[in-house]
């Protein structure tokens, strides 16, 4: 038996996959409809929609089968995930990759695999649509370009579940998005024994630029903020617009000197912006930091809790100062 191969940028697909929300949520008709009419059209057994996440499979829509998890070495999906186009093994057994596979020489006894990669939004391939049997089967160019209409339908599905955890105006995540993300990333920090840092992010005066300039500025302030963030922080950090004009930052895989630094960097990108900018008004922000802490920091609202109570001490002081 062959396991599957870990993808490149796997460390960003799975944050991408945890970031839809969808792992461990209820079985859901809109993706339930698309395997029923993937199993009637194609006659198989099964029809899957599997999300692959770091052990195992989530079966978020599953026809035919029992709703319970694959381990990934030996799933057909962590393969299927690789590829650009549908990934079809017409016979198990006489597949090098998986003639041995438990799946295939024992129960259910796969034979036929046909899964499609899909995609998150931002280019991720974090699941398969996929069809499976007990019997071996071909199929045409016809059906597999039926397939791969399935899942464009599943990651249409995927995109208006996106826009519920997407911030429109920056295009950061929401106070949502911000919520699964960051949660998903302290149970990962935890286990591997990795420090985190939250620092919260409030712009200053920034009323004053609506009552000034109107709340066409304001809008453009805020975004030269959101763009200003995603230069100067890493792609594995987990930016968000929580509301109004407050933001937050997960720095991944680092303490709270780290995060400091990283705040000094977006805080000399801003006055270069200023600088550059030619604006009327000037982009000026608080924050405050703090090192994630399992005896101190029971939730990740706790961890909020205590970088906002940092950035307002650093807001009162320049307020005083101003």
């Amino acid at each position: 038996m062959k396991a599957p191969e870990i993808p490149a940028n796997e460390p960003a697909r799975l944050r991408s996959l945890h970031a839809s929300g969808l792992v461990g949520s209820a079985p859901s008709e809109r993706f339930d409809r698309i395997t029923r009419l993937a199993r009637h059209l194609f006659g198989t057994q099964y029809a899957l929609l599997s999300l692959v996440d770091a052990n195992e499979l989530w079966l978020q829509s599953c026809v035919g089968w029992e709703r319970n998890g694959v381990p990934r070495e030996i799933s057909f999906c962590g393969h299927a995930i690789l590829e650009f186009s549908p990934m079809v093994v017409e016979d198990a057994l006489k597949d090098d990759r998986f003639f041995d596979n438990p799946l295939v020489t024992g129960p259910p006894h796969l034979r036929f695999y046909a899964g499609c990669p899909v995609r998150s939004p931002d280019g991720y391939a974090i699941g398969s649509l996929c069809l499976v049997d007990d019997k071996p089967h071909s199929l045409t160019c016809a059906q597999i370009s039926i397939l791969q209409d399935l899942a464009a339908i599943v990651e249409d599905e995927f995109s208006v579940l996106n826009n519920t955890i997407r911030d429109e105006l920056t295009g950061l995540s929401n106070r949502r998005g911000f919520t699964t993300l960051g949660n998903y990333a302290l149970l990962s920090g935890k286990r591997r024994g990795e420090p985190l840092s939250l620092s919260y992010i409030d712009l200053d005066y920034f009323k004053e630029i609506n009552d000034t300039w109107g709340h066409r500025a304001g809008d453009q302030a805020l975004v030269a903020m959101a763009q200003l963030m995603k230069q100067s922080f890493r792609d594995a950090d987990v930016i968000s617009r929580q509301g109004g004009d407050e933001f937050s930052v997960l720095f991944i895989d680092s303490d709270v000197d780290g995060a400091w630094l990283a705040m000094q960097s977006l805080q000399d990108k801003v006055e270069s912006y200023n600088r550059s900018a030619g604006n009327p008004w000037q982009l000026q922000f608080s924050w405050g930091v703090e090192e994630y802490n399992p005896d101190h920091h029971e939730t990740l609202d706790a961890l909020i809790d205590a970088a906002d109570r940092g950035m307002y001490h650093m807001k009162k002081a320049r307020h005083v100062a101003r």
